[in-house]
């Protein structure tokens, strides 16, 4: 307890200065272990901004560098603070849709982290910014103790975020990686309406759209209000249109798609730091 309110007093002490994020994550640690700690910001149809992470130089190719090309996109936390979410403590699991797990984005990219899960503190900012603090374990979930002591913490750990980053709302637009222009960087939904343009109807760009994110059959037809067996025509359609197979190769197709047009456009992007 005692280095739980030391490690607390060093997050106030730190508010407004570098170091801020780093005795943020100590804090947390006190209270449960984690093996990575990133902190993204989130604004719109923005490119995420990178604001602190602890992963070594490998990790941080597949958590940040790669992620940031496109995979982001399909990410559940980020979805969800495009929605936006309620602001607080997450399971991945209780946000991602219900097929997330044995979708192509888990399958292709994210089973490359290694990781056993990922949690986030969800904090809406001042402006229309919002931030994830995401806390991964490699070898085994939280437990259910854990994730009640760490949401007892979210009233100091929003509090000391929202002094903290006032302003990365401003941020945004400012630096060339994270330009706020939805021709450079797009929600999934805005990518969706150039991916397979002239060759998907709207409904299969629909369906793509539903299946990439990790929703099953059942709950696409649920969201489009269709049947199970149309959803599986419109695939099957789809995947005759595209010269396709799996949705593996659907995966791929799409973040190529993306981040080809997304050059096109732009132009050679700088490299992140």
């Amino acid at each position: 307890m005692k280095d739980w309110l030391g490690a607390t007093a060093e997050v106030i002490s730190a508010i407004g200065h570098e170091r801020f994020a780093e005795r943020l994550t100590s804090a947390i640690n006190h209270i449960a272990p984690f093996d990575y700690c990133v902190v993204f910001g989130y604004q719109g149809t923005a490119r995420p901004m990178d604001l602190f992470d602890t992963f070594p130089t490998k990790k941080r190719k597949i958590f940040v560098e790669d992620y940031l090309e496109g995979p982001y996109l399909l990410d559940p936390f980020y979805l969800a603070c495009m929605t936006p979410v309620a602001s607080g403590l997450y399971r991945m699991r209780d946000i991602a849709p219900d097929r997330f797990f044995q979708a192509e984005y888990f399958r292709s990219y994210y089973v490359q982290t290694g990781l056993a899960e990922e949690i986030g503190f969800i904090v809406d900012l001042p402006g229309s910014a919002m931030i994830v603090v995401s806390l991964m374990r490699a070898k085994k979930p939280f437990s259910a103790k854990q994730i009640r002591e760490l949401g007892q913490y979210w009233p100091v750990l929003n509090a000391a975020c929202k002094q903290h980053w006032p302003n990365l709302s401003s941020e945004f637009g400012r630096n060339d990686n994270t330009a706020s222009d939805p021709k450079l960087h797009k929600s999934v939904e805005r990518a969706l309406l150039r991916f397979g343009e002239g060759t998907l109807t709207p409904r299969e760009r629909e369906v793509v759209e539903f299946t990439l994110k990790g929703h099953s059959a059942d709950a696409v037809g649920r969201i489009l209000e269709i049947s199970p067996g149309t959803v599986r025509i419109h695939r099957r359609n789809i995947y005759s249109k595209l010269q396709i197979r799996s949705q593996g190769e659907l995966f791929s197709k799409f973040i190529k798609t993306l981040v080809a047009d997304s050059t096109n456009l732009t132009g050679p992007r700088p490299a992140s730091s």
